[in-house]
C-alpha cells in the first residue's frame, strides 16, 4: 500500500535523526578527511544503533511491523539476518532522508555500509554473516559493493573481470582477474562484495557474487580524486583466489544478487536526495524572508516566491514518490524494479533543480567555501550518475511500461 503520511512514532525518529545529524554527527564529519574512511563516524552511527538497524529493524516493534524485531539475527551466526522484509525499505528511507539533511557524510557512510553489505545479509552464508555482519554493525569493518567497471557501468551484465577456475584446486575454487572502478569507499574497505564473470557468452546469466576480505592475495587499489568526500577508487585483481565458501547466493546467479539489492537501495538514493533538497528549500525560505531587496523582503517578489513555491512542490513530489516506491518494495510487489527507477530518477533530478535554485537565489554568497548550499551543490550531482545513471532509470521505466502493455494486450485477445 502506498505510504502518503508517517505516523507520530516515525516523525519524532526523523526528528531526532535530524538533530543528531547536526548536533552530534556534523561535527564529527567536519574533522574527517575528504577522500577517506571516517572511522570514527561509522562508530559513532554504531553507537546509536543506526547500522544495526538498518539490517535488523527497530528494537522492540512487533513482527508485524518491522523485521528483526525479535533481536538474534546475524551476531551470533544463527538464523537469517533477514527475518522479514515489512517496513524494511521504508525504514532506510527515513534515516536517509533525515540524515541528509543534517549531514550527508554521516549519511553515505551510513549507505556505503549497507550497500556492501546488504547481499551478505540477504544471499550469505551463516558463516560469512556471523564473520562479516557484525563487525560492520559495530563499525569496525568497512564494506563495499564492487560492481562497476572501467567498461561496465551502466551496462552492468557488461562485466569483464574474470573469475576463472583455478588450476590448483580445479572445481573447488576461483582466480579472479581484471579491474573494478568507481568503487565507493575502495581502496579502503575491509571486505567486497564482488561482482566476477564465471561463464562467458551468457550476458548477466553467467555472472557471481563474490565475498572477498580485502587481504586476500592479488588484490591491490587506488584512490580515485573524485568530488565526493568519501573514498572511490579502483581495484585491480592479479589471480585474486576464492573458493565456493566465498560465493555470495549461488554461482551464476550473481547478477540477481547485484538487482535486489539496487532495487532495495534505489529507492533511498531518492530518499537521500530528497534530504538534500529540503535542506536547500530550507534554507531557501529563511534566506528569502529575511534579505531584502528592491524595498522589501525577497519573498515579497512574485518571481522568487513561484521560485520556492516550485521547489517545495517538486521536493514534496519526489518524497511521495520515494515513499510510495519503498512500501512497494516492502509489500512484494511485483513492479519494485519500475517503481524504484521512477523514485530514484525523479528525486535526484528533483534535487539538482531544488539545489541549483536554491544557490540562484541566495547568490555568490552560496558558493562561498563552507556555505551549506557550497556543500550541497557539489554533493547533489553525483546520485544521479551512481546506482544507474537517469537515463538507465528511464529504459528501466519504459522497458516496464511497454512489457505491462504487451502482456494487458495478450489477456485481452490484441496482438
Amino acid at each position: 500500500m502506498p505510504v502518503f503520511s508517517l505516523d507520530p512514532v516515525q516523525t519524532a525518529w526523523c526528528a531526532e535523526l535530524r538533530e543528531l545529524a547536526v548536533g552530534t554527527l556534523r561535527p564529527l564529519a567536519a574533522r574527517g578527511e575528504p577522500g577517506r574512511v571516517n572511522r570514527p563516524l561509522l562508530a559513532a552511527l554504531a553507537e546509536r544503533g543506526l547500522l544495526t538497524r538498518m539490517f535488523t529493524g527497530p528494537p522492540g516493534v512487533s513482527p508485524g511491523g518491522f523485521p528483526g524485531a525479535e533481536g538474534g539475527g546475524f551476531a551470533n551466526g544463527g538464523g537469517s539476518a533477514v527475518p522479514g522484509e515489512a517496513g524494511r525499505a521504508l525504514e532506510l528511507c527515513l534515516m536517509r532522508e533525515s540524515l541528509a539533511y543534517g549531514c550527508t557524510e554521516a549519511e553515505t557512510a551510513l549507505a556505503l555500509q549497507g550497500l556492501g553489505a546488504w547481499p551478505v545479509a540477504r544471499a550469505g552464508t551463516p558463516a560469512q554473516r556471523a564473520r562479516w555482519l557484525p563487525e560492520v554493525t559495530a563499525g569496525r569493518a568497512v564494506a563495499a559493493f564492487a560492481l562497476s567497471e572501467p567498461g561496465a557501468g551502466s551496462d552492468a551484465a557488461a562485466l569483464a573481470l574474470r573469475a576463472v577456475p583455478d588450476p590448483r584446486t580445479g572445481r573447488d575454487g576461483w582466480l579472479l582477474t581484471g579491474e573494478k572502478q568507481w568503487i565507493s569507499n575502495a581502496p579502503e574497505a575491509d571486505f567486497y562484495t564482488v561482482f566476477a564473470r564465471t561463464a562467458e557468452g551468457t550476458g548477466s546469466r553467467g555472472i557471481t557474487a563474490f565475498l572477498v576480505p580485502a587481504d586476500r592475495p592479488g588484490l591491490s587499489g587506488s584512490a580515485l580524486e573524485m568530488l565526493s568526500p568519501h573514498p572511490v577508487g579502483r581495484l585491480v585483481f592479479d589471480g585474486t583466489p576464492v573458493t565456493p565458501a566465498d560465493v555470495v547466493g549461488e554461482p551464476g546467479r550473481g547478477f540477481r544478487v547485484a538487482m535486489d539489492t539496487l532495487n532495495l537501495f534505489r529507492p533511498s538514493v531518492g530518499a537521500f536526495a530528497v534530504g538534500m533538497a529540503q535542506a536547500a528549500l530550507d534554507a531557501t525560505l529563511a534566506h528569502t524572508a529575511a534579505r531584502t531587496a528592491f524595498g522589501g523582503p525577497l519573498k515579497d517578489l512574485q518571481s522568487v516566491a513561484h521560485q520556492v513555491a516550485e521547489m517545495a512542490t517538486r521536493t514534496e513530489a519526489a518524497r511521495l514518490l520515494v515513499l510510495s516506491a519503498a512500501a512497494a518494495y516492502d509489500a512484494g510487489d511485483p513492479e519494485v524494479p519500475r517503481r524504484s527507477a521512477m523514485a530514484k530518477l525523479f528525486a535526484t533530478e528533483t534535487a539538482q533543480y531544488v539545489v541549483d535554485t536554491a544557490v540562484q537565489l541566495h547568490g555568490a554568497r552560496a558558493l562561498r567555501r563552507g556555505h551549506l548550499l557550497e556543500h550541497l551543490y557539489r554533493e547533489v550531482r553525483a546520485p544521479r550518475i551512481y546506482e544507474g545513471a537517469s537515463e538507465i532509470q528511464r529504459s528501466v521505466v519504459a522497458k516496464a511500461l511497454y512489457a505491462r502493455h504487451s502482456a494487458d494486450r495478450r489477456q485481452e485477445g490484441g496482438t
